[in-house]
């Protein structure tokens, strides 16, 4: 089988058909991105690049037997300016339904599969039109842990509709395989991932003025036992974010000791108060390291207690000096590292990584979820 990728990437499609075990004898790539195609290189060495796609010649190609691509969707995508096909970016869809007819002189029966982004009704029946069948929407979380929904138009299984027999890509949904983000997170992380509470208070402030803005921009943060947002490309990684469990022990400010959380050794127990100085973080909760001797040796009096940020608040009280509730968050907040975000892609573990994190982060932000294109590929065999 020939296969023709156009904005290649990093080569999900060929990282797809190669997880299926489908042969293929000649793949052709057009990309313009010299990090991407290195990646390229380095893992499929027989790749044959032919650049830019706006210079892409079909019918000066053999016989293509499958078309592939996911044309720049800026214009199209309801985080955008949504300017559709005014925008240059988008306007390469039209290249790769030029490069199609071009194919299609020589092969007839090419299999083709266009992805982009969900988009106005409008601007998605413009590609429909083009394309000659509607589109199947997936969501990659399905398959990942990743909320990714995404249209795919493809002629590898369809069927026929309606009065005037629309044609339908008849892909069915993937079985959902339960994967949330605590999933894929790594058990050991460099400190450079995590966020200072500088960063993460000037997000926070940033968010603020973004909603009083009335828009939706701004940071984004992750439970482990949810979903993550779907990956991007630049915007300072801020939907990118998770709140990861961390155990210690929090100790409140008394004396010269000024209290908070502190990780690795325990310190010194404390025979005064230690109901309420030694306390294990755990997840997104706390548990004393024994029961109170106070209320009467059942609890700890209210105001000594410690809440998850995600419970709810006891009553207020007007006493205790002001130190009436004690809230801790339960979590460090980070970036995901680069693996986690192969991970929420689906990347299988062999694919070689060898450019910057940058770089890497841009190619995964750009790229497809594999096992949602395996899935698609699936039907080739039959």
């Amino acid at each position: 089988m020939n296969v023709l990728s156009l904005f290649d990437g990093m080569s999900c499609a060929r990282i797809a058909l190669k997880e299926l075990g489908i042969k293929v004898d000649k793949y052709f790539a057009s990309e313009i991105d010299k990090y991407a195609i290195a990646q390229t290189r380095l893992n499929f060495p027989d790749t044959i690049q032919l650049g830019d796609v706006t210079q892409v010649d079909g019918y000066a190609l053999p016989k293509i037997d499958l078309l592939v691509g996911g044309s720049p969707c800026q214009g199209f995508s309801f985080a955008g300016k949504q300017l559709n096909f005014k925008d240059p970016r988008s306007k390469l869809f039209f290249e790769y339904v030029r490069i199609l007819k071009e194919l299609r002189a020589k092969n007839p029966n090419i299999k083709f599969m266009l992805e982009n982004v969900r988009m106005r009704k409008e601007y998605e029946m413009v590609i429909t039109n083009e394309l000659g069948l509607f589109p199947v929407c997936i969501n990659s979380s399905l398959v990942s842990a990743q909320n990714r929904i995404r249209l795919y138009w493809t002629n590898i299984r369809t069927r026929t509709e309606g009065l005037f027999s629309e044609v339908y890509t008849d892909i069915p949904q993937p079985k959902d395989k339960g994967l949330l983000l605590k999933d894929i997170l790594e058990t050991e992380v460099d400190t450079k991932y995590y966020l200072s509470e500088k960063v993460i208070n000037n997000m926070l402030q940033h968010l603020q003025r973004q909603k009083e803005k009335g828009n939706g921009f701004g940071i984004d943060i992750r439970q482990p036992q949810n979903k993550s947002c779907s990956l991007t490309v630049g915007g300072k990684m801020m939907r990118d974010l998770v709140q990861v469990p961390q155990y210690g022990i929090y100790q409140r400010p008394r004396g010269e000791n000024k209290g908070g959380f502190i990780e690795g050794k325990a310190p010194t127990l404390t025979a005064n108060a230690w109901e309420q100085n030694n306390l294990v973080v755990e997840r997104n909760g706390v548990r004393q390291l024994n029961q109170s001797k106070e209320s009467a040796g059942q609890q700890p009096y209210q105001q000594n207690r410690i809440y998850d940020t995600e419970g709810k608040s006891p009553a207020l009280m007007h006493g205790h000096a002001g130190n009436t509730i004690n809230v801790f968050g339960g979590g460090k907040i980070r970036r995901l590292t680069p693996l986690e975000c192969s991970r929420l892609q689906t990347i299988p573990s062999w694919y070689v990584w060898q450019c910057s994190e940058t770089q890497t982060y841009k190619m995964l932000g750009n790229g497809w979820t594999v096992e949602v294109i395996k899935h698609i590929f699936s039907y080739l065999k039959q």
